[in-house]
C-alpha cells in the first residue's frame, strides 16, 4: 500500500534546460536506476511551478495490521480447567417370552493411559446378550443362562436390519486356542411373519459338556 504524503526537501531539479539526444538518454539512463528503499520518504521539487511529493512505503503498517488481526487470542489459548464428567451409565433392556428370557446389556470400551497423556484404546465396547430357559410361568432359569457378545461391527449390521431383512452371527469363544472347534454358538436374527421385529434364536453347541 502506497501513501503521499509531504516530507522535508530531498533532492532538487532545476529549470530543464534543452538537452541533446543522447545527453538526455544519459540522464534517463542514470534516473531509472535510482532505487528506493522502503520505510524512506522522497521529495521531488521542480522550479517553476514548485511541487512537493513524498513517496512512503506502508508495506510494514500492512503487515503489523495482518498480524495483529490473526494474532491467537491469549485468553482462548490459556490452559482450561480440567472438568469431571459424571460417569456414565449404560442402561440394559430385558424382553422377557413364554419360553426364553432375553437382557440386553452394553459394556463400554475399555482405554489405558499413555505416558504422553493420551489414552489408547485397549479394549472395544460390545453388547452382552444372555439367553435364560423359562422355569415355569414367569419364571426363567438364570444359572442355565447362555450368552453371546456382539462386537462393534455385528451392532451396525443388526441395526442396519430392514424390516424383512435376517442375518447370522458365528462364535468359537476358544478361537486361536486348543479347544478351539467344541463350542460353537450361532445366533439367528429373522424378521416375524407380520414384518413388526425380528425374532432371536440362540444354538449352542458343545462338545467339551457331551464328553464328560
Amino acid at each position: 500500500m502506497l501513501n503521499l504524503l509531504s516530507s522535508s526537501p530531498g533532492l532538487t531539479i532545476q529549470k530543464p534546460k534543452l538537452l541533446s539526444h543522447q545527453s538526455l538518454s544519459s540522464s534517463y539512463d542514470s534516473f531509472t536506476a535510482t532505487r528506493f528503499s522502503p520505510n524512506t520518504s522522497y521529495l521531488f521539487t521542480t522550479k517553476p511551478p514548485q511541487r512537493k511529493l513524498s513517496l512512503k512505503c506502508r508495506q510494514s503498517e500492512y503487515f503489523e495490521q495482518r498480524q495483529q488481526r490473526f494474532a491467537p487470542n491469549d485468553s482462548s489459548f490459556a490452559p482450561q480447567e480440567v472438568v469431571t464428567l459424571p460417569p456414565r451409565i449404560f442402561v440394559g433392556h430385558s424382553i422377557y417370552k413364554g419360553k426364553a428370557a432375553l437382557t440386553v446389556e452394553p459394556r463400554p470400551p475399555g482405554f489405558v493411559p499413555l505416558d504422553s497423556g493420551a489414552f489408547k484404546l485397549s479394549k472395544e465396547g460390545y453388547v452382552l446378550l444372555q439367553f435364560a430357559p423359562a422355569a415355569g410361568v414367569r419364571q426363567y432359569d438364570w444359572s442355565r443362562k447362555q450368552v453371546f457378545s456382539l462386537s462393534v461391527t455385528e451392532i451396525g449390521t443388526l441395526i442396519s436390519l430392514g424390516p424383512r431383512d435376517s442375518c447370522e452371527f458365528f462364535h468359537d469363544p476358544f478361537k486361536g486356542k486348543s479347544e478351539e472347534g467344541r463350542v460353537r454358538k450361532v445366533l439367528k436374527v429373522e424378521p416375524l411373519p407380520d414384518g413388526s421385529g425380528h425374532f432371536f434364536n440362540l444354538s449352542v453347541q458343545n462338545k467339551l459338556i457331551n464328553i464328560g
